[in-house]
């Protein structure tokens, strides 16, 4: 079996299970946000269910309208927290204590290795480069699996991706899923397993892989997975609140597709309005005018993303025709960066730095773009309106990327400031 199945197997109590196989398998994790959350609380009263399966494997996270921004976001807010505390959820996290979703949940040990977790939010995928099963669901799968603490699912086919030679200066986890989602586009993947191997993978930092994973839902996938070792080990080590399994997927497994990549000829790459498939080498983007740049979210929000940018930022000004807003993905993220000095370094660049919240990247608020505006944003969706009006335009990047942008007031790479 591959990692995907093993996993699913595991927690179906199953020795075996087989791709397009319907299956019911116990859940280690419920997630639910701000907007997808009242949905479930809803239905879980609705089919008259009196209590929660477990009151320590629900964690509901007021992240995508929060710190709430008009009427209607604080009523769903006040929904979580009443349900939260009517159900005494030890996993409620409210502003002060939140961070987005999906930085957060790893960054607690809350996820670990061999997890099966769902989330009424499609980045639940994210989870995967911890080496456990992770995959976004409806709002009313969520109801059902808050009351009974099981989720249906069909075992999905398995992809194999290979990565293999040296990343180039400024590549890394952000422009790998570009460039794959460049390649097999946004329904490349679907419903399937993205495992993700090989030398680069093996070599790439948690930051990286969780930004891999988590962008497996804009190539269509069910699920993107990483096998655990030891960056899996020593990221876990310490802030697992749970035991954890490592599973792994057996060599003489077959795979309905196995693609492979020479990261040695992968550039740093950004997605062009209105797909994240849409992609080209930042170089060649070079005339494109910018009106915001984005730095944060669950996608690249994390200490290492800010550090990045810093490198880039640091004795530098943000362009006059730019402004740039940058989103510390958690609490303690905020609390890092500001130790090491790194928001000292944004502020004196002239950028803006937010609470945590997913803000801009789903259009909620703190960085709406206006009728022909232009954003870079280290976001994972560039829909059309997907940060504001349907008139304006979204390019997705590295940290990277996106901060060598904010100097220049146009796409560009850091290697343009001499970096």
């Amino acid at each position: 079996m591959t990692i995907t199945e093993k996993i699913l197997a595991a927690h179906a109590g199953k020795e075996v299970v087989r791709a397009g196989e319907l299956i019911n398998a116990k859940v280690d994790l419920i997630l639910a946000n701000d907007i997808t959350a009242p949905i479930s609380i809803k239905e879980f009263q609705k089919i008259g269910a009196k209590k929660v399966f477990d009151r320590e494997r629900i964690a509901l996270i007021p992240d995508h309208f929060a710190p709430q921004k008009d009427i209607k976001a604080a009523e769903q807010c006040k929904m979580l927290r009443e349900f939260s505390k009517s159900h005494d959820l030890s996993l409620y996290f409210e502003v002060g204590r939140m961070g987005i979703e999906h930085a957060l949940l790893p960054e607690q040990g809350l996820v670990v290795p061999g997890d099966l977790v769902i989330g009424a939010d499609s980045h639940t995928c994210t989870y995967g480069a911890l080496g456990a099963f992770a995959t976004g669901v409806g709002s009313t799968d969520v109801a059902a699996a808050m009351a009974t603490g099981e989720c249906w699912f069909r075992v999905p086919e398995s992809m194999k991706f290979i990565y293999y030679g040296k990343l180039n200066r400024w590549v890394g986890g952000k422009d790998l899923i570009l460039h794959t989602i460049g390649d097999i586009g946004v329904d490349g993947a679907l419903y399937r397993a993205m495992e993700f191997t090989g030398e680069a993978i093996k070599a790439l930092p948690m930051h990286g892989r969780l930004t891999m994973c988590n962008m497996a839902i804009e190539a269509g996938g069910k699920n993107g997975i990483i096998e655990p070792d030891d960056i899996t080990e020593a990221y876990v080590k310490g802030r697992a609140k749970r035991q954890y399994a490592f599973y792994n997927s057996d060599k003489e497994e077959e795979y309905v597709k196995i693609t492979e990549y020479d990261c040695s000829k992968i550039l740093p790459t950004v997605a062009c309005p209105h797909l994240p498939s849409n992609t080209k080498p930042a170089r060649d983007l070079s005339a494109i005018s910018i009106d915001q740049v984005v730095i944060g979210s669950c996608t690249n929000g994390r200490l290492e993303d800010l550090r990045e940018a810093a490198m880039i930022m640091k004795g530098r000004k943000v362009n006059p025709n730019v402004r740039m807003i940058l989103f510390p993905a958690t609490q303690q993220i905020y609390k890092d960066a500001m130790r090491e000095g790194l928001l000292e370094i944004f502020i004196d660049a002239e950028a803006v730095v937010s609470t945590p919240t997913c803000g801009p990247c789903l259009g909620g608020h703190m960085g709406i773009l206006a009728k022909g505006e232009r954003a870079i944003a280290t976001t994972n969706r560039n829909f059309v309106g997907r940060m504001g009006h349907p008139e304006s335009e979204v390019y997705l990047s590295s940290p990277a990327v996106a901060a060598a942008s904010a100097v220049l007031g146009r796409i560009g790479s850091p290697e343009e400031l001499g970096l």
